[in-house]
């Protein structure tokens, strides 16, 4: 009887834990109070940089650090506990280690694993530079929002299509750095002194970024350089109509509902 009760409050437990269903007020009032602790976390984070404001009150942004961390924790560690409750991790061991590896369980764990690291023996140093890790709390925010999440299907639907643009323009920017290397090395050694020097001008040559500091002054590489500023713009734009033909897709998707099969009733895998 003692099992049964601990599977039904682990059960329990995993459904609050995840987005609320219609209906479920624990989990609802548990999704708001993290996404409220979530932003009071951001605030704090960003009004901590302020030193005349972090000097007002040390002690409170120590305190409001502590005890979200250990309410971080334990969400954590409930996490853990309970995902057994779901089919896919349901092995006791094998399933607890292989959600700890999901991204959104790495993400909680580099929320809270600054605030551990000095009580580890790391270098205070270091430990002050991983502190960064804080913004690990925003990307919490994935698990609850629904537009993050459209936006991860987005991207994930996409991949491919954004891997190929991602090669083509480095391959640009790397063809680009070399060429005005060759063009302009002898007229500016200490500006084009290499290959990847160079390439700090083919990122602004390529992308929007102005760089009024590097700049050609032969009349190949200003001509290259031409060149390079209207391939960019057509390379950038790629990726933006890959998106938006995606996000187009997906709310279309989201209006018609799932598809289901005439014969059987099961959903339709897309292609």
């Amino acid at each position: 009887m003692s099992g049964q009760r601990a599977m039904r409050l682990r059960n329990r437990v995993y459904e609050i834990l995840e987005p609320a269903d219609e209906g479920d007020r624990a989990s609802r009032a548990f999704d708001v109070f993290i996404l409220g602790l979530i932003t009071l976390n951001v605030v704090a984070l960003v009004v901590e940089t302020v030193e005349t404001a972090y000097r007002l009150s040390p002690a409170f942004f120590w305190w409001f650090e502590l005890i979200s961390v250990i309410v971080f924790s334990i969400e954590y560690v409930l996490r853990i506990w309970s995902c057994t409750s779901d089919p896919v991790y349901a092995s006791p061991v094998r399933g607890r280690l292989r959600f700890a590896v999901t991204p959104l369980a790495q993400i909680d764990l580099f929320a809270v694993l600054p605030f551990y690291l000095p009580f580890l023996g790391v270098d205070f140093r270091f430990a002050r530079a991983v502190r960064l890790f804080r913004l690990f709390r925003v990307a919490k925010l994935g698990r609850y929002s629904s537009a993050l999440q459209t936006l991860g299907r987005v991207f994930a639907s996409r991949k491919e299509q954004l891997a190929i643009t991602v090669s083509v323009l480095l391959m640009l920017l790397l063809s680009a750095s070399s060429l005005i290397y060759f063009f302009e090395h002898d007229a500016q050694p200490q500006v084009f002194s290499s290959i990847p020097a160079a390439m700090w001008w083919g990122v602004a040559a390529v992308s929007p970024v102005s760089s009024a500091d590097v700049y050609p002054v032969t009349a190949t590489g200003k001509a290259l350089s031409a060149v390079i500023a209207i391939l960019g713009i057509g390379m950038f734009a790629l990726p933006t109509g890959i998106l938006g033909a995606a996000f187009v897709e997906e709310l279309d998707e989201g209006k018609r509902g799932p598809q289901v099969c005439p014969h059987c009733g099961g959903p339709l895998e897309k292609q």
